[in-house]
């Protein structure tokens, strides 16, 4: 079979199959980086004087996205980035990808956070995992709500107590389109309102979202973490189950169908969000702050209260 090349000769690395085109290393690279800037500059993500945190777990998308913004990001003077990381308590996997993070870190010369479940909430994940098995409670999707409520609530909480103006994630764009068809299978309109290109801050106390990446597929994401030689943590979470696993795996037979789908799921969903938001306002009102921790809520009791305390 003959060598695949790139427009400019060189040997092809990939093949886009959503715009057919082939790309060489070099131009591969640019254009991820191309691309993430423009996301940056068209969203207006970040300004000046921001001090923006950004959530790494040692996984191939948030050190990819660590890299990416100290390559774009960190030459400027008037911009502040800290990395924050969050130990679930999950042994044997979440210690070695935070060991990840505090290499990179200590490579780019940036101040690296981190907060554990145990110290921050009294329980380790797979403590509080085991207890709850323990329990009539249980089901598939307990450990992943588990920890996705938690990790998003110390995330913002901590953020805030940094003084962070912006928090950065490294949702890709098979993330955010899987988001997009979960949050409507269960009717979660107000986690979607809360979701798009620009961050939105229904609170105060909530400090807005960023994501460099959410227009860069995942397969692209990876191959740029190994091209640039990060030394990210490839193994999955040993207790990711549930829902989110049935929808990735119908997008991706969608797309490999019909190329270009995972796109087409985000940008329709980017053109009714201004409208979504709107109604979520009028039906939101004021939020609760929790009675137990303070933090914002649309309860008198938090999720992560009646979860974990």
């Amino acid at each position: 079979m003959p060598k695949k090349l790139c427009r400019c000769g060189k040997p092809a690395v990939i093949f886009r199959k959503y715009e057919g085109s082939y790309l060489c290393k070099q131009h591969f690279l640019q254009s991820v980086e191309r691309k993430v800037k423009k996301n940056i500059r068209v969203h207006n993500l970040v300004k000046p004087g921001d001090k923006i945190g950004i959530a790494v777990s040692g996984g191939k998308d948030s050190m990819t996205c660590l890299y990416l913004m100290h390559r774009i990001i960190g030459p400027r003077r008037d911009i502040q980035m800290v990395v924050i990381s969050i130990d679930e308590g999950i042994k044997g996997y979440r210690e070695k990808s935070i060991n990840r993070v505090k290499e990179l870190c200590k490579k780019l010369k940036i101040r690296h956070y981190v907060y554990s479940f145990r110290k921050e909430l009294g329980k380790s994940l797979d403590q509080k995992v085991k207890e709850v098995k323990k329990s009539k409670k249980y089901d598939l999707e307990v450990s992943c709500t588990l920890c996705g409520v938690a990790r998003r609530y110390l995330l913002n909480k901590k953020s805030r107590e940094l003084k962070l103006t912006k928090l950065c994630t490294g949702h890709n764009l098979d993330d955010e389109s899987q988001a997009v068809l979960m949050n409507y299978i269960r009717g979660d309109l107000y986690r979607a309102s809360r979701m798009g290109p620009e961050p939105v801050v229904y609170d105060k106390k909530f400090i807005g979202r960023i994501k460099p990446l959410r227009i860069i597929p995942e397969k692209e994401v990876a191959l740029y973490s190994i091209l640039s030689g990060l030394n990210y943590y490839g193994k999955k979470c040993p207790h990711r189950c549930g829902l989110r696993l049935e929808v990735r795996d119908f997008v991706n037979s969608l797309e490999e169908k019909h190329s270009g789908i995972k796109f087409s799921i985000l940008e329709t969903f980017d053109r009714i969000l201004p409208s979504l938001r709107s109604q979520m306002e009028k039906e939101i009102g004021e939020l609760y702050y929790c009675k137990k921790c303070g933090e914002p809520s649309s309860k008198e009791i938090c999720k992560t209260c009646e979860l974990w305390r």
